[in-house]
């Protein structure tokens, strides 16, 4: 019986997990849960799962759901100590680093000081913080398990290989909702629109990361570190079908390939249950039904936002926390209709271009950096919405 903590459950990943969780009642205990604002679904997911701790955003959401709960509750914990007290639970066996954003950073390095297995989901943990991340996980002598499908099957296609036979790794992307759009009319684009993927159900967040491709810049620069691979032998090529997952090509020339349906629970599953699988309830793949997959490089005028993460990685140091927090507040403004989408990719560069890299082996100067690029972008965002009103 393994037991979890799962770090952002009432997101995306984190209920996909409990799915996992449910079907396989008897491989996993859910030990800990920690949530955002959506305290109904985590007060049906405490019903159900009966964790033993829960941490949220505030101490007013914290007496709030112990309120809802009654005296039958689990320890209710808030706040960043909340979540890296559930992180670091001797309870624990496995974390699922769940939580959106560069909030998912300090809680997942208390899991890994606390020598704990983590289930990674939260790409934003290795581009803000990869090198003090890597150090940790060898010196706990932890293991980080990739949740992303793209890092997953990178994982997956890498096992029983030698590492020093491997030219180069190929991550694959949908390439959102504006593959073929015309790239003139992509200043237009409302937030509904890009809300729209085409194949996978995701958060708000990541969902826009992946129409302005940054999220597959993250997936870059969190391959680099998880890989050890420099940034010129990580590829990114558009695959519509969101079939095979990534790839990995050797110097012979082979190419293994890890293909399934775009559903997470796969990957979340194979993260939990290493090295085994486990049997999930998912439709086969049909590829006779499907008849053909595609792939196209990516067009970079269209998805400037990948060339702006290859440069922060080729750059290092504080440069991908300073453009993964200036990405942040750039999305939210355009959710917030604050901004326009091409504004985003626009003002994440102006930040970089200003930045001043440190070195990233010391958490303080990350949490420095990442403050003040959020402070930077917000000041960009005021600067678009006073053109607006011209």
């Amino acid at each position: 019986m393994r037991r979890l903590a799962i770090l952002g459950s009432t997101g995306s990943i984190g209920v996909s997990t409990l799915e996992v969780v449910a079907s396989f009642a008897d491989r996993f205990r859910v030990h800990a849960l920690t949530a955002g604002r959506n305290l109904d679904l985590l007060v049906e997911q405490i019903q159900r799962y009966d964790p033993l701790m829960v941490a949220v955003p505030s101490e007013e959401d914290a007496i709030r759901l112990a309120e809802r709960l009654g005296s039958r509750r689990p320890q209710v914990l808030h706040g960043v100590p909340g979540l890296i007290a559930c992180a670091a639970s001797n309870d624990a066996d496995i974390v699922v680093s769940a939580i959106v954003g560069a909030a998912g950073l300090e809680p997942t390095l208390a899991a890994i000081e606390a020598g704990k297995d983590v289930a990674l989901a939260n790409k934003e943990t290795l581009v803000v913080a990869g090198q003090l991340v890597m150090e940790r996980v060898a010196r706990q002598r932890c293991r980080l398990f990739p949740v992303d499908s793209e890092h997953s099957a990178i994982f997956q296609a890498l096992e029983g290989h030698r590492k020093e036979d491997v030219r180069r790794l190929i991550l694959t992307a949908s390439g959102g909702p504006f593959r073929c759009h015309p790239v003139e009319d992509l200043v237009r684009v409302q937030p509904e629109q890009a809300l729209s993927h085409p194949n996978w159900s995701m958060g708000r967040k990541i969902t826009i990361d992946s129409a302005t491709m940054m999220n597959k810049g993250l997936e870059v620069i969190e391959a680099h570190w998880l890989f050890d691979l420099p940034a010129e032998r990580i590829s990114v090529q558009i695959h519509p079908e969101s079939i095979v997952h990534s790839m990995v090509e050797y110097v012979d020339g082979a190419v293994i390939a890890q293909l399934g349906i775009p559903d997470m629970k796969a990957p979340i599953a194979y993260a939990l249950s290493y090295p085994e699988r486990i049997p999930l309830d998912l439709p086969p793949l049909d590829l006779c039904r499907l008849g053909a997959l595609h792939f196209a490089e990516p067009d970079l005028n269209r998805f400037p936002c990948l060339e702006i993460a290859y440069s922060a990685l080729r750059c290092g140091g504080t440069a991908p926390a300073a453009m993964n927090a200036a990405n942040e507040v750039a999305v939210e403004a355009f959710l917030d209709q604050r901004i326009g989408f091409m504004d985003i990719a626009d003002i994440i560069k102006r930040v970089l271009d200003v930045h001043q890299p440190r070195s990233a082996d010391n958490l303080d100067h990350i949490l420095e950096v990442d403050a003040w690029a959020r402070r930077q972008a917000t000041k960009l965002t005021l600067q678009v919405k006073e053109r607006q009103k011209v």
